[in-house]
């Protein structure tokens, strides 16, 4: 079985795990969480980031490889056009969506994070002892905001990143007005990478992520709550809908010697 070393709350993580569903194959998911298990994933790889999906003894590194490799390898329901023009657009509007969505959506939730203390408790995991929670809830917002200076996630660069993903949204909701998918009439890889990489601007509204039922279909202010936006995220939904596969079972975390942490890509 093809077995996915990931994050449950990674963007990139989740955009394969689209992919997988879309091409119907089984697989087992690692969960891997930030620490010192990083080492453990780069001695296996050569690198510390989810994710990585084992094929047999190959590991395969980057949500785009991945994708290049399923293709490959599992050709059913392929994920990029074989047509030159839908074949660039496909590749260019992925690439988009890695470096606008992926990244600016971070800065998003840091954002929302940083402004509703019951909502990042919210976000640890179930496995975190109840007395941790309780520290993170109680972390004054000023404090978290003098971290995010340390990361980049100053006020100004989350504003930025937040009035940018505003853009960004509604040149999705006009290029989805008229099409079913972003890219022709078929889903393709941009379409997986786009409805990935923007669960942290609003989690779906299914049972997908391991997450508290109670922060379904919530996000980050001004995002997922504007109705402007709505067209976008109901798409989002749609596609889940037809294609990803609801959580059946606890995910599978580490034992022994596998990585037990790892640097979010």
């Amino acid at each position: 079985m093809l077995e996915l070393y990931q994050f449950e709350l990674s963007q990139y993580s989740e955009k394969v795990r689209l992919l997988l569903d879309y091409k119907g194959l089984e697989y087992r998911k690692i969960e891997v969480t930030p620490g010192i298990g990083q080492v453990e994933l780069f001695r296996l790889t050569g690198q510390r980031q989810v994710p990585v999906l084992k094929d047999g003894y190959k590991y395969i590194v980057d949500s785009t490889e991945i994708a290049k490799y399923l293709d490959s390898q599992y050709p059913d329901r392929p994920l990029i056009p074989q047509d030159s023009k839908q074949r660039g657009l496909c590749l260019m509007m992925e690439e988009w969506a890695d470096e606008s969505i992926g990244i600016k959506g971070r800065k998003a939730l840091f954002y929302a994070i940083s402004q509703d203390q019951n909502f990042r408790k919210a976000l640890l995991p179930t496995s975190v002892p109840d007395v941790f929670k309780t520290v993170v809830e109680g972390v004054p917002n000023d404090v978290l905001k003098l971290l995010g200076f340390g990361v980049g996630y100053s006020p100004e660069a989350v504003q930025r990143a937040i009035a940018d993903l505003k853009q960004d949204l509604e040149a999705l909701c006009l290029l989805l007005a008229d099409s079913p998918y972003l890219v022709g009439d078929e889903p393709t890889l941009a379409d997986f990478a786009v409805a990935g990489l923007s669960i942290l601007l609003k989690f779906p509204e299914g049972p997908y992520l391991d997450l508290p039922a109670t922060l379904r279909g919530k996000g980050v202010p001004g995002l997922a709550d504007n109705l402007v936006y709505e067209p976008f995220f109901a798409w989002r939904d749609r596609l889940y809908t037809q294609f990803r596969k609801p959580l059946t079972a606890p995910t599978q975390r580490t034992t022994g010697t596998a990585p037990t942490s790892i640097e979010i890509e």
